[in-house]
Parts: C-alpha cells; structure tokens; sequence
C-alpha cells in the first residue's frame, strides 16, 4: 500500500529502491537521535568531572569532540581549556597555547548558537585572557567588546551569578586603572570606558544576590572593593567569609 501510494505520487521507484530508500530514512533517523543521545551523555559526564574538580580529565574527555557542531560541548571545551591553563602544573608555553585554543572553541559556539549565554561568557573571559599575552594595548582595546558579550549573557540568562560577577570585576578594573592605562585607552576610544568602585559594588552584591555564597573570588572582591570605599568593618565581614570558603579548586585556595 506505501509502495502504491508512492507510485501514485509520480514516484518511479521500483519496490527494491524504495526499501531502501526508506531504509536509509529509518537508519538516518536512528543516528540523529544516537548522536543527540551522545551528545547528551557527554555532556553528562562532563558536568560530573567539572563538579568534581577533574581538570585534566575533564579536558581529554571534551577535546575528543573538539570538531563538534553542539555549542552546549564546545563552550564546556573553552573552560576546560582554559581550567587547564590556570593549573599551576602547566607549564608557560601550555598556557599560551590552550588559551588561545579556548578562545577558538568559545568562537566556535558563538557562531554554532548565538543565542547560548554561556558562549558569549566564555568567549568574554577568554578574550580577556588572550589579552595577557598581546599585552596592555589589546587588553584594553578588547574591554568594550568583553563586556558586551557578558552583558548579552545576561540578557540571555540574567539570573547567572558568574556573568553578573565577572561585569563587577570588569568595573573594578577600570576604576583602579592606573594613569598610563588610562592615557592608552583614550588614545584607543573617542570616549574612554571607565567605571567606579561604586559601580563594582553594585555587581558584587547582585551576583550574590542571585546565588548566595555560589563563588570565592565574589566574595574575595567583595572585601577588597569596601577596602578601596574605606568602610573596613564591611571588608572585613565578607574578607572573613572569603577566608573560611571551603577550598574545592585551586582558585578557591589561592582566594
């Protein structure tokens, strides 16, 4: 009856093609949902070894699908690169390669997905990383485009803490920016990005705001951006909370 009605269509396919052309639809169709199924899985996997501060493993699991279309394992490949880089054991000609590498994969799925807020996070922050090693001038030249990114992660997510803490650090690093930095970024801009201590505040508390204790380093800024207002009874509050911050990263110990 399919065959007939095939036939009836205009289709000129004899009953062996058309076996296996319907064949190949079911096959294609089973890997479509294998695929996403895996894909599923890895990422699984991934959020596991992440949770549990599996660095090295974590990336050897996600560079094998460095060649994947899904923005969701690609941006999950930027941090793990960049987790890797940040290792202490990681040597300095390591750090320069994999930060560029991060900044590659985080590029990869902004252009796969648009929409995903945490690749326009990680793209943002591996920008920024990339600006350590090309120097002040293309750090600062790179601070405009860094923060729009993050600012579009929050319109896409605004309840991710980490977004709205790394905006209070951008804010934080303008406000004590040094004389000479600042003359650079007025030769770079027609108006030149500043920010206030204020200004850095204010995120510091929204990203707590929206997930309680959830990151050392907001904490840790916390305490140093009272320090630069000189109110030291508030420093000291979230200083000492930053300090009893149980140490589950290498970050959290150097915090």
């Amino acid at each position: 009856q399919v065959l007939r009605k095939s036939l009836q269509r205009g289709f000129a396919l004899s009953a062996g093609s058309f076996l296996v052309y319907e064949a190949h639809k079911l096959i294609s169709g089973f890997a479509e949902v294998h695929a996403s199924f895996k894909v599923e899985e890895v990422i699984e996997q991934a959020d596991y070894l992440y949770g549990s501060g599996e660095t090295e493993k974590l990336h050897r699991l996600l560079v094998q699908h460095k060649n994947s279309d899904d923005a969701e394992l690609l941006w999950r490949l930027a941090r793990a690169s960049r987790d890797l880089a940040h290792l202490s054991s990681t040597s300095a000609e390591e750090k320069r390669q994999l930060a560029y590498e991060a900044l590659e994969y985080a590029k990869k799925a902004l252009e796969k997905n648009e929409s995903n807020f945490a690749a326009h996070k990680w793209y943002g922050i591996c920008l920024s990383d990339v600006g350590d090693f090309e120097g002040i001038k293309t750090k600062i030249g790179n601070a405009v485009v860094i923060k729009e990114h993050f600012q579009r992660a929050i319109e896409l997510n605004p309840k991710d803490a980490t977004t709205i803490h790394l905006i209070g650090i951008w804010c934080y690093s303008f406000a004590e920016m040094p004389w000479y930095q600042r003359k650079i970024a007025a030769a770079l801009f027609a108006t030149p990005p500043t920010s206030t201590f204020q200004e850095a505040l204010r995120y510091f508390h929204m990203a707590e705001e929206a997930d309680p204790n959830f990151y050392s380093k907001n904490l840790l800024f916390l305490g140093k951006t009272y320090l630069k207002l000189n109110n030291k009874k508030m420093a000291l509050l979230w200083l000492s909370k930053a300090k009893d911050y149980p140490a589950h990263t290498e970050e959290d110990k150097q915090v």
